[in-house]
């Protein structure tokens, strides 16, 4: 079967669907990346013309199970362990010391972290691995590191917890040894003690209702997710955040994202040399 060439304004009407059901924005100059993978959509379900897979979208797709191998397929999931290595190093060297002095000090020793955006688990992984090395009583807290992403596939894989070498390249040496296990294959096994840390959930970030249900988190990681979205989607988003956050907690955005740009409702606090942005 031969699947027809999606147009420009098929991938107009294909995009701004996919815009409203998820919040993300693809310009026109991903038509190429975009329709590659379309059409392998199309030709799975034998459907020639782009025209009858929108209506297949819109009116024959009730539990949006198609949405979701579509979504699953044009997601880009270009990750890996300890990525902006230096935001890293400052949310353990101080803005985690300074959360948990608090907590200390008023006698509350949970600590809740959710990872917006998740992808296949490196950020929140390496998040726990922060966590172990930098909290020596760690056993003596309540900590829930809840992670999210719309990708199902990529999801799975979290639960996994098999990684490329290519994945661990920017893992410090010790790290390595300590919480990751080579096989056969070449491939690394976390450890389960890491694993366990993390909780992962299926979440559309375009939600209203799921983002709304999210509380009480002392940080909020949702690095390089936020420029898949458009300025009214940005916007929203990170005001969501904001609500979702304790007093006190802070934000951490990809490198090219600014929250100052989004929204003015976080304050600034300079920790080691950096600018963060906290509740």
């Amino acid at each position: 079967m031969s699947v027809s060439t999606i147009n420009l304004d098929d991938f107009d009407r294909l995009t701004d669907f996919i815009y409203r059901k998820t919040g993300i924005r693809y310009e026109r100059k991903k038509q190429y990346f975009l329709s590659k993978r379309i059409e392998k959509r199309m030709q799975a379900l034998g459907i020639e013309s782009a025209p009858d897979y929108i209506r297949r979208l819109r009116f024959t797709d009730p539990d949006s199970s198609e949405l979701q191998s579509l979504v699953n397929l044009l997601t880009i999931n270009e990750t890996y362990f300890f990525r902006d290595f230096p935001q890293l190093q400052c949310f353990g060297e101080h803005c985690l010391q300074d959360a948990l002095d608090r907590k200390r000090a008023a006698g509350d020793r949970s600590l809740r972290i959710w990872s917006a955006g998740c992808s296949t688990g490196e950020e929140p992984f390496t998040i726990a691995i922060i966590l172990m090395e930098m909290i020596d009583d760690i056993g003596a807290w309540d900590i829930a590191i809840e992670a999210s992403d719309i990708d199902l596939t990529a999801l799975e894989k979290c639960r996994e917890g098999m990684y490329e070498e290519r994945c661990l390249r920017d893992v410090p040496a010790p790290y390595l040894d300590r919480y990751f296990k080579r096989i056969r294959n070449g491939s690394f096994k976390l450890s389960a003690t890491v694993r366990q840390m993390a909780r992962f959930e299926h979440i559309n970030l375009s939600d209203k209702a799921a983002i709304r249900a999210k509380r009480d988190f002392d940080f909020i990681f949702c690095r390089n997710v936020l420029i898949y979205f458009d300025d009214v989607s940005r916007k929203r988003l990170v005001d969501q955040f904001y609500v979702a956050l304790r007093p006190g907690g802070y934000i951490f955005l990809g490198s090219s994202e600014s929250v100052g740009r989004i929204s003015t409702a976080f304050s600034l606090k300079r920790m080691g040399g950096y600018i963060v942005y906290h509740k």
